[in-house]
């Protein structure tokens, strides 16, 4: 029901279902999701910031369940990988991740499982991207 095509709008309330069956049944604390940008502007991306920012909104989330966005930024600063890592330590609100080389090789090796989505365009995204080494976060 939710094919990966950004061509393709999620309906919110669906999504929404399902995510908090999800945190329910697995009792997660803690969600990392994409801010309203999508972080690339993927519409899949955007619809699941929706859900969460729904399910946040309507008190539906369990107590203590916290929610974290990705912070989406310009092309520039999204492909200086380390470059931009001072410009992210003066500008983050919340908080900020910095990944570990091991991190960082654990990442890819989740993105090598699934090929469909590691195209070339993406390969070159893992080498140079700042979400592969810094992820900065905001408090929903």
């Amino acid at each position: 029901n939710f094919p990966d095509d950004p061509g393709v709008q999620w309906d919110t309330e669906s999504v929404a279902s399902i995510l908090l069956q999800h945190i329910e049944v697995n009792g997660i604390n803690l969600v990392v999701t994409f801010d309203a940008g999508g972080v690339s502007g993927h519409s899949n991306h955007v619809a699941l910031y929706a859900a969460v920012r729904t399910l946040h909104s309507e008190g539906k989330l369990p107590k203590g369940c916290s929610v974290l966005t990705l912070q989406s930024v310009n092309v520039l600063r999204k492909y200086i990988s380390l470059l931009d890592l001072p410009f992210s330590l003066l500008h983050t609100q919340d908080v900020l991740f910095v990944l570990t080389n091991k991190e960082v090789a654990q990442a890819k090796r989740a993105m090598s499982c699934h090929r469909s989505q590691l195209l070339w365009f993406r390969r070159l995204y893992v080498l140079f991207s700042r979400y592969m080494r810094i992820n900065s976060l905001h408090f929903l």
